[in-house]
């Protein structure tokens, strides 16, 4: 158990019997009357997004996840075939259980499967990925705004937005927090 002192944000806890992730906290001290902890959870289970008030003095049972080491190996029909590194065991993970996460999955990419008491919750990606472009129009001559960008299409199917400079066959870095350029590798 904790207390609201030690709440940080992307800690799994269980609250109410669900399974959730912190996604913001903030601590409220009004004027008058207690002081009291408004938290946004998203449930792991079902991907709802709710915002609750709680008092202060509340204790937080923090939930246990393991992260087991895995490697994205190929895509079958609906379902994503992951290889443990340390085991060489493969795992099929549904598709919607990934969520936006399979926009970065690329074959060979090493990433983590997060189960909770045997239960698969997601995949934690790695902070950035390297892709390959494999379709973007050609920079136009004379286009030269300020940071303007075009639509390209990565090896995954998934199409970002890159600077003009950007052509077909490069590596651009994407971050996988938010889907946008990051840079070239």
């Amino acid at each position: 158990m904790i207390n609201a002192n030690d709440i940080k944000i992307g800690m799994t806890i269980i609250m109410d019997g669900n399974l959730c992730q912190i996604v913001d906290f903030q601590h409220v001290k009004p004027g008058k009357g207690s002081p009291f902890l408004r938290m946004k959870l998203k449930n792991l289970r079902t991907g709802a997004i709710n915002e609750n008030s709680y008092n202060t003095n509340i204790k937080i049972e923090r939930a246990q996840i393991n992260h087991n080491p895995m490697q994205f190996l190929y895509q079958d029909g609906n379902n994503f075939v992951f290889m443990n590194t340390e085991t060489y065991d493969q795992v099929e993970v549904p598709s919607e259980k990934l969520g936006d996460n399979k926009k970065f999955l690329k074959e060979g990419l090493e990433i983590q499967i997060d189960y909770y008491e045997g239960e698969l919750i997601g995949i934690t990606l790695p902070e950035k990925v390297e892709v390959t472009v494999t379709e973007t129009e050609p920079a136009v001559k004379g286009n030269t705004t300020n940071n303007a960008m075009k639509d390209a299409v990565i090896e995954t199917g998934y199409t970002i937005k890159v600077p003009l400079f950007i052509n077909q066959g490069e590596v651009v870095v994407i971050s996988t927090s938010d889907g946008k350029y990051s840079g070239r590798a």
